[in-house]
């Protein structure tokens, strides 16, 4: 681990990321030009959102289910506003055993084509309807410019990719999947998010409604935290998948799908980090609590371990993921400055006057405070203390947000606040595109989110002046 100091967030917060995922062994680039290599203590954040995630899958109907990474380039291409959509950032295999394909493949940068090109084949009645289906794996996307976590050329996800028999089905999945995206964002995550649709130009391709969660970073810009997209029948379609409803007519399927990845890793880093690294919730912490015993002699360091691995079972047994770090070869100091660094929520500190004493020193990562407690109430009391903590960094999170929000009172207001101060701003839009694409040009920011529902703002566009549709939270944007 580096001795030197991060760079701080308010100087430089693209390069404190960077710094941070790097010193607290989260990953680093791979060979390949954009791609990452996930180290354990990022992979162990990733592995309990996505068991966050799963439990909630099932326990909404979904099944897990896995489709072939290779997707013939003609099953891509039955779906025209898909293709165009993705066109730039497919990766596409040419060669294979020595010799050029009869058809190139692409490498999938997401499933709907292979997947609905299938459904054609297990849906023929309303019968076999609804399909919920969830895929966990990889997909590539040829990226330009490359962030680990938040934009890399291959990263993992879900996605879901659900069939039903009538639109009002597929509506209601596609705003409960959102739900629940919204709860492991909120819960597992500590990020406090805001939902809504995304403008025309904003949706996937192939959606009739795109819906996302947002939230905003530590530097004030905001990030896309997960998408559910009402698909209408346009896979339907584009694939054929047909089937007769209880009528005995021939309709088209009604689809749904929704992806949350590995970027929310990094969503976690900026959500909650500090200039002193990272700041984990409890709830996705690969290490909850970490022992740091303290001793200068053979005598004192085998009596304090036997008291702290005693200490470590104890915790482990109510469920605690505790590390004791027993390393000889590096002082307590050190020690200190790496669990703070990687985050740890809460640090054990334990020497021979503690033994003697019959108590701890617990040392907060939100605060920096310590406080002692009796060897006998640590585990028991743990479980409350880690929930308070989760607790407390979504607070923090949410009322940085809620200090960065602003209504937009002119749009001259808005593309100075915006640029210099980031945040979420909130006004009037006319719904025109045209008139989408100058405010981005003047600004840089994009709208994040409309209402759920459509709301008439009362009020005149905060650019054009004409008559308001909608209410646009814009932000510049990850």
């Amino acid at each position: 681990m580096s001795t030197n100091k991060l760079p701080t967030q308010a100087d430089d917060f693209p390069a404190w990321y960077v710094e941070v995922v790097k010193r607290a062994e989260l990953a680093e680039h791979g060979p390949a030009k954009g791609s990452m290599i996930i180290k354990p203590h990022g992979y162990a954040m990733w592995e309990l959102t996505q068991r966050a995630l799963d439990d909630r899958f099932k326990a909404t109907g979904h099944e897990n289910v896995y489709f072939p990474l290779l997707i013939p380039m003609s099953l891509l291409q039955q779906e025209a506003d898909h293709v165009e959509g993705f066109a730039p950032q497919v990766a596409v295999v040419t060669r294979g055993g020595g010799q050029e394909l009869e058809e190139p493949l692409a490498i999938r940068p997401t499933s709907e084509a292979i997947i609905w090109s299938t459904y054609k084949r297990w849906i023929q009645s309303y019968r076999d309807l609804p399909l919920l289906y969830n895929q966990w794996g990889n997909v590539v996307r040829w990226e330009m410019r490359t962030r680990l976590f938040l934009r890399t050329s291959e990263f993992l996800w879900q996605e879901g990719h659900t069939a039903h028999a009538t639109a009002e089905h597929a509506q209601a999945e596609t705003l409960r999947m959102l739900e629940v995206y919204r709860e492991v964002a909120e819960d597992v995550l500590g990020i406090p998010v805001l939902k809504g649709r995304k403008s025309p130009g904003e949706r996937f391709p192939g959606a009739v409604e795109t819906y996302c969660i947002e939230g905003l970073m530590r530097d004030a810009r905001a990030l896309q935290c997960g998408t559910s997209h009402f698909l209408g029948q346009n896979f339907g379609k584009a694939y054929d998948v047909t089937f007769l409803n209880a009528d005995g007519a021939t309709e088209h399927a009604w689809g749904t799908s929704w992806g949350f990845s590995t970027r929310m890793i990094g969503g976690t880093i900026m959500a909650h980090g500090d200039d002193a690294g990272l700041r984990l919730p409890p709830a996705v912490a690969p290490i909850q609590v970490a022992i740091v015993p303290i001793f200068r002699t053979d005598d004192e360091r085998a009596s304090v371990l036997r008291v702290a691995e005693k200490l470590r079972a104890d915790l482990a047994a109510t469920g605690v993921r505790v590390r004791l770090d027993d390393r000889d070869q590096h002082r307590p100091g050190y020690k200190f400055a790496e669990w703070e660094l990687k985050g740890v929520p809460i640090r054990i500190e334990l020497g021979p006057r503690d033994v003697a004493a019959q108590r701890v020193v617990l040392a907060s990562r939100l605060g920096g405070d310590k406080e002692e407690v009796a060897l006998a109430d640590v585990a028991a009391g743990m479980a409350e203390r880690l929930a308070s903590v989760q607790k407390a960094l979504y607070a923090d999170a949410l009322a940085y947000r809620e200090t960065n929000t602003h209504e937009i009172g002119s749009f001259d207001a808005f593309a100075s606040g915006v640029a210099e101060q980031g945040g979420f701003w909130i006004g009037a839009w006319c719904g025109d595109a045209a008139c989408e694409a100058e405010i981005s040009t003047k600004t840089k920011a994009t709208i994040r989110f409309l209402p759920l529902e459509p709301a008439d703002p009362g009020a005149a566009c905060v650019h054009c002046g004409k008559p308001g549709v909608d209410v646009a939270t814009w932000a510049r944007a990850y």
